[in-house]
């Protein structure tokens, strides 16, 4: 199946282990700039204190970077997605290698990420 934005969020979940909320979250951040806590809780409907959690996880993840307690940036998609990619390589035990379909997630995010970053 190809990646496009319609379908980014479910890619994310099946090709990096990520769970459904920190996809949305993710997405949210990459496509709406730096956010805190509250802003990413208002965006996708979730508690302010869940919201700062999954941030937290995906700091953990690799994909986003915390700028204060309670806000976070996405790294650019390319390399957070390549980054997340390699590190669930490590985690299941299997060869890092090309992967088109996490090629093309990072693509897919690249002019969000950019649109949002150049207002």
């Amino acid at each position: 199946m190809s990646v496009n934005i319609s379908n980014v969020e479910q890619a994310l979940v099946e090709e990096l282990k990520l769970s459904s909320q920190e996809a949305r979250v993710y997405v949210a951040i990459v496509k709406g700039g730096k956010m805190d806590a509250a802003k990413i809780s208002k965006k996708i409907g979730i508690d302010e204190g869940h919201a700062q959690e999954i941030g937290k996880s995906l700091v953990r993840r690799g994909m986003v970077i915390e700028i204060t307690a309670t806000e976070f940036e996405s790294l650019h998609p390319r390399f957070a997605v390549t980054n997340r990619y390699r590190r669930r390589c490590v985690e299941d035990n299997f060869p890092f290698k090309k992967n088109l379909r996490v090629d093309n997630i990072g693509i897919v995010l690249e002019r969000p990420f950019e649109d949002a970053r150049t207002k």
